[in-house]
């Protein structure tokens, strides 16, 4: 398989090599985080999947990769030029890590660092109005410049229109909403179908045609380690202008050993002609080459199904420009 990674300590030498173009990469799917606000069952899920020697110290090793020093350092290792920072408000499930975090975090580079706001809805009927405008807040920075939500952590149904406001908020800001479809591996996230199968958020797709869904994961099933609802995000990517792919963790070592599950997902995305659909994005940072790891996976998915140079820079690049409004990466030379 003909890919490079170029690795340099500036920007502009970011990239990777496919068929001889270079092409910058985005990944749009990054955590960040403090130990301390990561909930205790997600502290022992961690130390379990750390491979050794990583699971010696899993404290230090996750402070260090969640950390802004960390992630652009292994933005630096894998050829990244932008990455994207997840907040987080799951307390039930995996922990908490607030949107001025991720303002913070951000600064270290603002230039290649980008976050994506959230809001806690525990509360949600006294505390709707108030968690909104802590949204809209956050929004208001420049380096924020989307919405995550994860339905099974936050345990609110995809098609319960109570919560159809924070799509409203989204659009006003045009910051596309990223959710995740598909059963999460994390202890304490709702296994039923009105929080993970995407076809429960057809209905708010439909009724808010100004705000862009980001489907997470592809409706991949982390606790059966196969495809679930690809087809049907798919589906609504085919229906709906403003429905984007993301194929994040499905494709890791863990989940496709094979290297089959990508491959069937980059090749069902090609044949239905959805190329300029799809943003990437890794879930990582996980652990030290992770994200470097999980691109060149993709990259080899991608080069089995065909993919040209052209569909690669969009999936890569392109596609996470024109959605979250943000100038074109230009590298300081377009050839190795």
């Amino acid at each position: 398989m003909t890919i490079v990674f170029l690795l340099a300590c500036t920007q502009p030498e970011m990239g990777i090599v496919y068929q001889n173009e270079r092409i910058p990469v985005t990944d749009m799917h990054l955590h960040t985080g403090e130990w301390e606000k990561i909930a205790s069952r997600s502290k022992n899920f961690f130390a379990e999947i750390f491979p050794f020697p990583f699971n010696l110290d899993p404290e230090s090793l996750t402070e260090q990769v969640l950390s802004a020093e960390g992630i652009l350092g292994e933005m630096d290792s894998g050829g990244f030029s932008r990455t994207f920072l997840f907040a987080v408000y799951a307390p039930r499930s995996v922990g908490v890590t607030t949107n001025e975090w991720v303002i913070e975090q951000t600064q270290s580079n603002p230039q290649r660092l980008f976050g994506l706001a959230s809001l806690a809805v525990e509360n949600w009927e006294e505390e709707e109005e108030a968690q909104l405008q802590k949204l809209a807040a956050a929004l208001e920075h420049p380096s924020m410049i989307g919405v995550k939500i994860a339905h099974p952590h936050q345990f609110f149904r995809m098609d319960d229109p109570a919560y159809y406001s924070i799509y409203n908020v989204a659009a006003q800001y045009d910051a596309p909403v990223y959710v995740h479809t598909g059963p999460s591996p994390f202890i304490g996230t709702s296994q039923e179908e009105p929080y993970i199968n995407p076809n429960y958020l057809e209905e708010a797709i439909s009724t808010h045609p100004e705000t862009e869904f980001i489907l997470g994961h592809l409706g991949f099933d982390f606790l059966n380690r196969q495809q679930k609802w690809l087809d049907d995000c798919l589906r609504l990517a085919n229906t709906y202008s403003n429905v984007w792919l993301e194929p994040s963790a499905l494709g890791s070592s863990t989940s496709d050993p094979d290297r089959v599950i990508l491959l069937e997902a980059y090749q069902k995305i090609k044949e239905q002609g959805l190329v300029d659909r799809v943003i990437y994005g890794s879930d990582g940072p996980q652990r030290p080459g992770f994200i470097a790891e999980y691109l060149e996976r993709n990259l080899y998915a991608m080069e089995q199904s065909g993919y040209t140079p052209a569909e690669v820079r969009q999936v890569l690049s392109e596609n996470a420009d024109r959605a979250f409004n943000l100038t074109p990466i230009v590298l300081s030379e377009e050839t190795p």
